[in-house]
């Protein structure tokens, strides 16, 4: 385990990075993991797969406009290299994945046939879709499957005992195959019947992307390139508590910002006017900047801010320090000093952890904050790995999203994995 830990990060230190090769040594850290996997779980390439049905479970919750169009499809695409390998081992694969929040009964919007047509066109191989969950028509075309060919079916949400975890469903998944293949790291976090259930009567294994998660997110912490820099923003202290405290004992430097950062500004007595501040969270702000202090981390606070009257309303957007924030105002974003100081610690990085923006990126005119720091990040030499919803939203805004070493696809459950937990659809994957 260490000498091939040891391997990695060789690669990682020795292999230049600058922003034209950053991608080829992603692509060489990749291979590597590939090729000498240490994860102590099985994966599709510990096991053999031709002449098996295969249930695999992907996330592929991916983000739709007004028309129910797919907007962005990445998180399909991460799963193609797990389905063209079982495909190309001979196996018949059954896919099942969610998409929004049903509440257990079939919804028109949430159907999967939009998913499973972009499916085939980005993998180039017919894609067989079902319109239920479960039943007749479902076991008797995973029955019939042959190897080679692929299986999807219906939204898994739509079923009522799906995120209750039933047995009766679980058992039926399990039935219809002879092996479970999570590919879903999105959705480790949850105990529902079609990522953790069927796992206990069929053998259960990593899938590729899976794997890749895995291995990335528990080396940036326990074994990272130094100096550590993560990157806190998004809205609230309260969804990111844990997380915040186990990354004090990872972290070199923690820099915050959006609405986070506002609370801890007014739990150190600024006044922030309008602006989004937990007021029940003040005193966890502050018994963080205390644990900071204890373990000799660098947690950064903004110095400046830009502020307005609104977030939909950019004309009226200043730059105030942070002592003056007028009553009026909200504090939207990271300002240009903020900005210079936190990117020279990421420009002296060596791995960036980054979750949840510096402001509301949605808006242009909030956006420079996440958008600066994101092109100073791609300009250095750290590995990166950025996770969450709104994090892949915005690399993909600043158009830095192919120059990011690492993408996860998880949003709770990359958060919970910084936390140090013990992921539900990670221990139902058998040990090597």
């Amino acid at each position: 385990m260490l000498a091939v830990s040891l391997i990695w990060y060789s690669l990682l230190q020795n292999t230049a990075c600058k922003q034209k090769s950053c991608r080829s040594r992603v692509q060489i850290a990749v291979a590597s993991f590939k090729e000498v996997l240490t994860l102590t779980k099985k994966s599709v390439k510990d096991i053999d797969l031709t002449g098996k049905r295969v249930f695999t479970r992907v996330d592929f919750n991916v983000p739709r406009n007004e028309q129910g169009e797919i907007t962005d499809d990445t998180k399909i695409r991460a799963a193609l290299p797990t389905i063209r390998y079982m495909l190309a081992q001979g196996a018949a694969v059954i896919l099942a994945s969610h998409l929004g929040r049903p509440k257990g009964k079939p919804d028109e919007n949430l159907r999967l046939d939009a998913v499973a047509a972009r499916l085939s066109l980005l993998l180039g191989h017919h894609v067989q879709k079902l319109d239920e969950v479960v039943g007749e028509e479902v076991s008797l075309a995973a029955a019939t499957l042959q190897p080679g060919e692929l299986l999807f079916l219906e939204n898994v949400r739509f079923h009522p005992g799906e995120k209750s975890n039933d047995e009766a469903l679980a058992k039926a998944y399990a039935g219809l195959a002879d092996l479970f293949v999570s590919d879903a790291f999105g959705t480790a976090h949850r105990t529902h019947a079609s990522n953790t259930g069927l796992a206990k009567y069929i053998p259960a294994v990593a899938g590729l992307q899976m794997a890749t998660e895995i291995e990335i997110l528990s080396k940036c912490l326990h074994n990272p390139q130094r100096p550590l820099v993560a990157i806190v923003g998004g809205n609230k202290i309260a969804d990111k508590i844990r997380v915040l405290h186990n990354l004090l004992r990872s972290v070199d430097s923690l820099l915050l910002g959006g609405g986070m950062a506002n609370t801890f500004l007014k739990a150190k007595g600024y006044q922030l006017g309008k602006s989004l501040v937990e007021e029940d969270q003040l005193a966890v702000a502050v018994k963080i900047m205390r644990e900071a202090a204890t373990l000799k981390v660098n947690l950064c606070l903004p110095s400046d801010l830009i502020v307005a009257d609104s977030p939909e309303d950019g004309t009226s957007a200043q730059v105030v320090t942070v002592d003056l924030v007028q009553a009026d105002k909200m504090a939207l974003d990271i300002g240009p000093q903020t900005r210079k100081s936190y990117g020279d610690l990421v420009s002296k990085a060596g791995t960036v952890l980054w979750n949840g923006p510096m402001g509301v990126f949605e808006v242009d005119a909030f956006a420079q904050g996440s958008i600066e720091l994101l092109n100073t990040l791609v300009q250095s030499e750290a590995y990166s790995i950025v996770g969450g919803g709104d994090m892949i939203a915005a690399v993909k805004k600043a158009g830095v999203d192919k120059q990011i070493s690492h993408i996860s696809t998880g949003g709770g459950a990359t958060l919970e994995f910084w936390e140090g937990k013990e992921l539900p659809g990670i221990a139902v994957l058998q040990e090597k």
